[in-house]
């Protein structure tokens, strides 16, 4: 991930104009959480059985597997909470430090603008080792590294051998909470309040060369693998 100066990402975003008709924007319901939830990767805690999994789709043509990828939101008066379960038969991650370019390993984001009529956000990636790249995006001029949310519980669960290539692994789950503060300058008062609509788009990069795969929530309506439209963003809905 790099830092694109205006006319550079306004020439790329110009060059991947669709050339496809493009699906409906989604749209998700984020109840709030029945019960606490511990953040250990493994989803067993009775709340996620009420969320609603989303799944990732592959608008483009790429090389590789198209393993699934189910994700699921929810909510309470301190967290936003993010679940991830990733279907892999060779599960790799090589970065281990905050802020490495996690994209790179077999990884999930989510990208969080919680003011939709304006088109910045926030980016988390986050591989199979639980490592976190996030940072905020001024789409498109501007990508801020040095941006790093606090207090955020992340975790994962593998199950397989991590970056062991000759074996045949399962899957691996990922739990992600992220407390509310640090919405608060683009989004205002937190927690949202039950009907509030932010736009996000969720994604999995699988795989490693030549057959890495892109997965996304919202079709980004480029022609070639690229997560980064906000104008494309699906919808979470905050509900009670």
């Amino acid at each position: 991930m790099k830092l694109f100066p205006f006319f550079a990402a306004a020439s790329f975003l110009l060059a991947q104009q669709p050339s496809r008709t493009l699906p409906p924007i989604p749209k998700v319901e984020v109840k709030r959480a029945s019960s606490r939830i511990i953040v250990d990767g493994k989803l067993s805690d009775e709340a996620w059985k009420a969320a609603e999994p989303v799944t990732l789709l592959f608008p483009w043509e790429q090389r590789g597997a198209k393993q699934k990828t189910l994700v699921r939101l929810l909510w309470d008066d301190e967290h936003l909470y993010v679940a991830y379960d990733c279907e892999d038969q060779d599960i790799t991650a090589m970065f281990d430090q905050r802020d490495d370019p996690t994209y790179r390993d077999d990884a999930v984001e989510i990208f969080l603008n919680p003011k939709p009529q304006q088109s910045f956000y926030y980016g988390l990636e986050m591989n199979a080792r639980a490592v976190l790249y996030d940072y905020f995006y001024a789409f498109p001029q501007l990508l801020l590294k040095r941006y790093d949310f606090t207090g955020v519980q992340l975790a994962t669960d593998l199950r397989g051998t991590l970056n062991a290539r000759g074996d045949k692994d399962s899957e691996w789950s990922l739990e992600l909470a992220i407390p509310w503060r640090n919405f608060e300058e683009l989004g205002g008062k937190m927690p949202p309040q039950p009907g509030a609509v932010w736009t996000a788009n969720i994604n999995r990069w699988d795989g490693v060369e030549p057959d890495r795969r892109l997965s996304v929530w919202s079709d980004t309506g480029f022609d070639r693998p690229n997560p980064h439209n906000p104008a494309r963003f699906g919808q979470i809905v905050f509900v009670k």
